[in-house]
């Protein structure tokens, strides 16, 4: 009896080491596979603040809660069952996905950088005051901002988990499920509770200021926060801006290279640390501008269909 408990116990205590080093090995794997996506994740932290803004205080988190329930949702019901299928059943697909995706952030990005060099960039939302709208009013609206976020989170969560799983491929298919899920929720956790810490950086230096028994250095630190949120915004839109190239720029070195160029790999190599990073940014530009000009008329269609609606 005693025999059998024993054999027993080193069972249960080989596959608690075996799922330690499962979980070890898809950790790892994990971390690696999420770095791959920081341009992405540098994104989507500068856009999502913008859909918080007109509400109450009040408001802030609740939205960003509701929001990052809607991401984890697009990336566990969607996206995550979708690329596992195709990486199962069309391995082939993921380099040309790759290069959707990236062609894609080229074009966000150089599209950004062409706002900022002719500063005629798209018309933003103007806020709204809570006090201006009914209860009822203010609950549709704040649906609608959370809807339009949702949806602009499954494309971002798309790129996410394919360049995640580009870096998953060779790996057993329980690795990559597990790997995906952790890149998942803390890609998720990330990106919100940036949001979340950014949405109520301005609040937390108000509040700093305007207390009558702070020391006067944390008094006036609150004072440079509030001032200072504007042009944190901005550079962090800028941050994300770049970060966006370089990504796109590497994926797309990198498929060239798979399909037989290897000339944008061989031009970093030849300067250490920076010449890869500032080839992929290129690249990225280069390959933006390209999708930027093919575009452009169904732009220009579509913006004039926009204003002659906006006229009636």
């Amino acid at each position: 009896m005693s025999t059998g408990l024993l054999a027993l116990l080193d069972d249960v205590v080989a596959l608690a080491r075996k799922a330690a080093i499962v979980l070890d090995d898809t950790a790892a794997l994990s971390v690696k596979a999420g770095a791959k996506s920081v341009g992405v994740v540098a994104d989507d932290a500068a856009v999502t603040p913008k859909y918080v803004i007109g509400f109450a205080a009040s408001r802030e988190l609740p939205i960003i809660f509701r929001i990052t329930l809607g991401s984890l949702r697009n990336k566990f019901l969607f996206v995550l069952p979708a690329v596992l299928a195709l990486g199962y059943f069309a391995p082939w697909a993921i380099t040309p996905l790759l290069v959707l995706g990236a062609l894609f952030l080229a074009f966000e990005g150089f599209e950004k950088v062409h706002e900022w060099i002719t500063g005629h960039g798209h018309e933003e939302e103007g806020p709204v005051v809570a006090e201006s709208l009914s209860p009822e009013e203010m609950a549709a609206f704040e649906r609608k901002r959370v809807n339009s976020a949702i949806r602009t989170d499954l494309i971002l969560s798309a790129e996410i988990m394919v360049i995640a799983y580009s870096e998953l491929v060779d790996q057993p298919f329980l690795y990559q499920v597990v790997a995906l899920a952790i890149v998942a929720v803390g890609i998720t956790l990330l990106v919100y509770g940036v949001v979340a810490l950014i949405v109520k950086m301005d609040d937390m230096g108000l509040w700093l200021a305007l207390q009558p028994g702070m020391p006067t250095v944390l008094r006036r630190i609150g004072c440079h926060v509030v001032k200072g949120m504007p042009t944190f915004l901005k550079g962090l839109s800028v941050l994300g801006t770049i970060a966006m190239l370089w990504v796109a720029g590497g994926i797309l070195t990198h498929a060239l290279a798979e399909y037989g160029w290897h000339g944008p790999e061989r031009w970093g190599q030849r300067v250490p640390y920076v010449g890869s990073l500032v080839v992929s940014i290129v690249l990225g530009l280069i390959a933006g501008a390209i999708v930027w000009l093919l575009l452009r008329p169904l732009i220009r269609l579509r913006t004039g269909k926009d204003g002659e609606a906006a006229s009636h």
